[in-house]
């Protein structure tokens, strides 16, 4: 760890030419992960890695470096090099630091440390197996797990010392069936802040790989999915990450600041959505996957409403961006490790639970698309244009859920698929991902109830919804 001298030396050399803001950010890491393919032990590391961030902003610009060399020299070396970018005199001079330690809101009752590596590889034995004996035409099968602790000390320029720390990990497994020129593959990968009880009490994992066989055997053998403008019903949990994508990332303030999102600041207030649709993005939830106690400027994590009853009420705002748009941070600074500029990302983005039931929504619903959830997509935060494919769909006739379908994609806009939500259940769940974007890949959940579209356009090869 950095000493407080050490870094109100570096702060003060990086902004003797003018900057307003100087941030060290250091973080020490251990992982560890094991991957077992086809009932055999694929791999099994642990690594480490340690090294500081340093920032340095000047009214709307910023410039950024790092390094894993932590000596004395080479942090001065950094921080003369990086404020070479700027010209004038020193500003900011830190005296002194206030210590904050700030408590996780996540609770560990079985650290993984303590965990052996011969118990977590006959989990994933086990599961491997169970994926094998659902049927011998699943040919491939990959269960995994991986580990992440952290401890991470921020320094700034307004003489803040910010300790925390974060416990992360997550388990998958996935399945490939062959049959012929057919081939159909699954995933699922639950993860948590919380410790190894997760994995041993939350959830069953067992029941996790047995799901994940069905489901790759269910869609092997499934008709092609429809094609056309139709009404689709959207699946809770992961479905969730049409939202995520569609609509969470022009939402943030890298985004909005920079004028490259279909939302701007001036739309706050105005109706964006139909009335049943409220949207939030929680980091202060305890345990899940997204959540965060401080963001990675050192702040507080925040519950943020950004949609309320259709009306558009706010972003997810980072203090450099909150800079342009004249707005306050407010705990969505976030970056995968040392070696990434921050910037305003999603922690837990949802839709918050309505007042319908998924079984009302299916009991009224005559013809439509079921999508479960996705395989992955596309999506263009300026425009707020996507598509993305159903991993798990079916067709709903009368009231109820029919045959399974394959190969459905989702086509639309973003702001266009808010107004044309009509039916909202009270089943709210989330989806555990990593997202990727300009500060690196980084842990989310993605989340919402059963939602109804009254139509979107979907790509298939199955013809007319019959």
């Amino acid at each position: 760890m950095l000493s407080k001298k050490l870094a109100q030396e570096v702060i003060n050399t990086a902004a003797k030419t003018g900057a307003d803001f100087v941030e060290i950010y250091y973080q020490d890491v251990i992982r560890n992960s094991v991957s077992v393919e086809n009932e055999k032990v694929e791999a099994a590391s642990t690594s480490t890695s340690r090294g500081v961030g340093l920032r340095l902003l000047k009214g709307l610009r910023s410039v950024y470096g790092h390094t894993n060399d932590l000596s004395k020299a080479s942090l001065i070396r950094l921080a003369e090099d990086l404020s070479a970018s700027f010209e004038g005199e020193q500003e900011v001079k830190v005296e002194k630091f206030s210590v904050k330690h700030v408590k996780s809101i996540h609770t560990v009752q079985i650290p993984y440390e303590t965990v052996s590596k011969e118990e977590i590889i006959n989990k994933l034995k086990k599961m491997s197996q169970i994926m094998a004996d659902y049927d011998p035409k699943i040919v491939r099968r990959n269960t995994g797990f991986f580990s992440q602790k952290e401890q991470i000390v921020i320094f700034n320029s307004k003489g803040k010392q910010i300790i925390t720390g974060k416990t992360w990990a997550r388990m998958f497994c996935s399945a490939v069936a062959v049959d012929g020129d057919k081939v159909q593959s699954e995933f699922a990968g639950p993860g948590t802040q919380a410790g190894w009880e997760f994995f041993t009490s939350t959830i069953d994992t067992n029941k996790v790989a047995k799901d994940t066989a069905e489901l790759t055997m269910k869609m092997l053998y499934a008709d092609e999915a429809p094609a056309g403008k139709m009404p689709v019903i959207i699946g809770n949990g992961w479905g969730g990450v049409l939202f995520h994508e569609a609509c969470g990332h022009p939402l943030e303030s890298t985004s909005v600041s920079k004028g490259l999102s279909c939302f701007t600041p001036e739309m706050v207030g105005q109706k964006v959505a139909s009335d049943v649709v409220s949207a939030y993005d929680d980091g202060t939830l305890p345990n899940e996957w997204g959540s965060t106690s401080v963001d990675d400027e050192g702040n507080p994590s925040q519950k943020v409403c950004l949609i309320k009853n259709g009306v558009l009420q706010d972003f997810m705002i980072d203090g450099f961006t909150g800079r342009r748009m004249n707005r306050e941070e407010n705990g969505h600074s976030r970056r995968q490790n040392y070696t990434f500029e921050p910037c305003a990302r999603m922690t837990n983005t949802y839709i918050a639970n309505g007042k319908s039931t998924k079984e009302e929504i299916i009991a009224n619903t005559k013809l439509a698309l079921y999508c479960v959830s996705f395989a992955g997509g596309s999506v263009d935060p300026s425009t707020g244009e996507f598509n993305f494919g159903a991993s798990e769909a079916y067709i709903v006739r009368d009231g109820k859920i029919c045959e399974p379908v394959r190969g459905a994609t989702l086509i639309g806009k973003g702001s266009e698929i808010l107004k044309q939500i009509d039916m909202v259940a009270n089943d709210c769940a989330f989806g555990v991902g990593m997202c990727g974007a300009g500060s690196g890949s980084i842990p989310v959940n993605v989340g919402q109830p059963t939602i109804r579209l009254k139509e979107i356009l979907v790509g298939g090869r199955g013809g007319e919804l019959k």
